[in-house]
């Protein structure tokens, strides 16, 4: 089980106990986390779950896949650091875990 922090875009937290083996998106949903529409439920095929990984958890959070990295095409204002949650798998290296919210999701 790992600990994770989601920080809205108006700064709000939102500290989850999440299991392991499950998404951060499931993690957000699972614990009515605003901000995280996940409209598809996980099936990388929007980028309703986008989110902003800390710089110091990237290397944790693993490598984007060509077809995460081809929805998030489809998200408003990513960055380097820009993931989709539902590719993200929990488990205890993730312990701590924080990662920022956009403004919107479109």
């Amino acid at each position: 089980m790992a600990k994770v922090t989601f920080i809205e875009g108006n700064g709000a937290e939102h500290e989850v106990s999440v299991d392991n083996g499950l998404s951060l998106m499931e993690a957000a949903v699972n614990n009515m986390v605003p901000g995280i529409d996940a409209d598809c439920g996980g099936a990388c095929a929007c980028a309703t779950c986008h989110v902003y990984v800390e710089p110091e958890w990237e290397a944790k959070t693993g490598n984007k896949t060509e077809m995460e990295e081809t929805m998030l095409d489809f998200a408003e204002g990513t960055q380097e650091n820009s993931r989709l949650a539902c590719q993200i798998k929990i488990s205890d290296d993730l312990d701590g875990l924080v990662v920022r919210l956009p403004e919107a999701q479109f």
